[in-house]
């Protein structure tokens, strides 16, 4: 109970400086907590936001899925390969380096104003992420581990999923945590520049009005949502993934 306490606390003080910047700065463009929040609970009744929150939440679930997928098979095979890593690693650092805002409007202007150029938008700038983390796990792979199932011949599918995965499993999570901020927040620019809605696009709206109290509601309800999606989701497999090291 006293980790619950101390958070609640540290919230209680984030609050508190939020409502003396707003007294101090006197602008409507600083609004106090309150008003905030009866902005967020005014579109919660009247729906625009759990819709507009869904679907961003959509796209980010189909394009997070799709980079961790391929992110963990490109590392695992990086990592275990040297040939593969030595061809590929020009690639991924290029990739690493080409900024986020130029893979959107590329995809934009190639594939045109729809959805699945958003989802691919968001895939090539969050995958290379993930092969960056895999990789390194990959690489530190215990080799006993990997000559006792050889020695034993218990088939590549069987080494995979009871010796290479519990392995890289840490390194997963890890690349899953920070990958899904950074996820979320790429989405929000794709919206922002090519879709109809969504959070990215109804902060946009508000921005075209100056409307900070808008943008900060969304902003809250969506940083709520990932909160909650780390607690009950990404947590609990991180501990799961730490467990067999115990």
């Amino acid at each position: 109970m006293t980790g619950v306490w101390q958070r609640l606390f540290s919230y209680g003080a984030l609050f508190a400086l939020w409502q003396l910047g707003a007294v101090l700065a006197g602008s409507r463009l600083v609004p106090p907590p309150l008003a905030v929040f009866a902005v967020l609970f005014q579109r919660i009744v009247d729906g625009s936001l759990p819709y507009n929150t869904a679907i961003t939440l959509l796209r980010v679930g189909i394009s997070f899925t799709i980079a961790m997928v391929l992110g963990v098979a490109i590392g695992t095979a990086m990592g275990r390969r040297p040939p593969v890593d030595r061809f590929f690693d020009s690639w991924l650092v290029l990739f690493l380096n080409i900024p986020a805002l130029v893979i959107i409007v590329l995809c934009y202007v190639w594939f045109g104003l729809v959805e699945w150029a958003a989802i691919l938008a968001v895939t090539l700038n969050k995958t290379p992420n993930v092969v960056v983390a895999v990789r390194e796990g990959a690489r530190a792979l215990t080799r006993d581990y990997i000559e006792m199932a050889e020695v034993f011949r218990i088939g590549r599918l069987k080494t995979l999923r009871h010796v290479i995965l519990p392995e890289l499993s840490p390194y997963i999570i890890a690349a899953a945590r920070s990958g899904l901020a950074i996820t979320w927040k790429i989405v929000l620019v794709v919206e922002l520049l090519g879709r109809s809605n969504g959070v990215g696009f109804q902060i946009y709206l508000a921005f075209q009005l100056f409307d900070v109290t808008t943008i900060l509601a969304y902003t809250v309800a969506f940083i709520a949502v990932i909160q909650l999606i780390e607690l009950v989701l990404l947590r609990p497999l991180d501990r799961r993934a730490h467990a067999w090291r115990r």
